[in-house]
Order: C-alpha cells, then structure tokens, then sequence
C-alpha cells in the first residue's frame, strides 16, 4: 500500500488511512457548503489528504467558527 501524506502536518500514514473535506457533507452543522468555502479560506482543497488527527483538529476548528457566526 502506498504512503499518502497529511496536507497540514505532513506526516506520512497509509493510503488507506486517508481523510479528506468532503466526510464534512454527512454532517449538518456547519453545512458543507459552507465548509467548503471556509477550508478554501485556509488553502485546503476538497481532495486534498489529511491525517486522522487533523482531520478531527480541523473539525472542532470549523464547527467553532460556524457557531461564532451564528451566535
């Protein structure tokens, strides 16, 4: 299996462990068009690999942003 590295931290994990901005559109809140616009903001594509970790760091980050606006 190939190795794939994380679009943030760089770190090197397998192929299959990839995570990417399009698992936002299972979720409700924020809506994924809005996540898209917001990930584009800091320079992440939809495509674009990150790891396990980042992924759940960038989750908690985007939903705090969604709830700033909203509030």
């Amino acid at each position: 299996m190939k190795n794939a590295q994380c679009k943030k931290c760089l770190k090197k994990f397998q192929q299959k462990n990839i995570f990417t901005i399009q698992q936002f559109q299972y979720r409700k809140i924020p809506t994924y068009k809005w996540s898209l616009e917001y990930f584009k903001k800091l320079g992440i594509d939809e495509w674009d690999s990150l790891c396990e970790n980042c992924m759940i760091e960038y989750s908690k980050k985007s939903r705090e942003e969604w709830n700033k606006l909203k509030v």
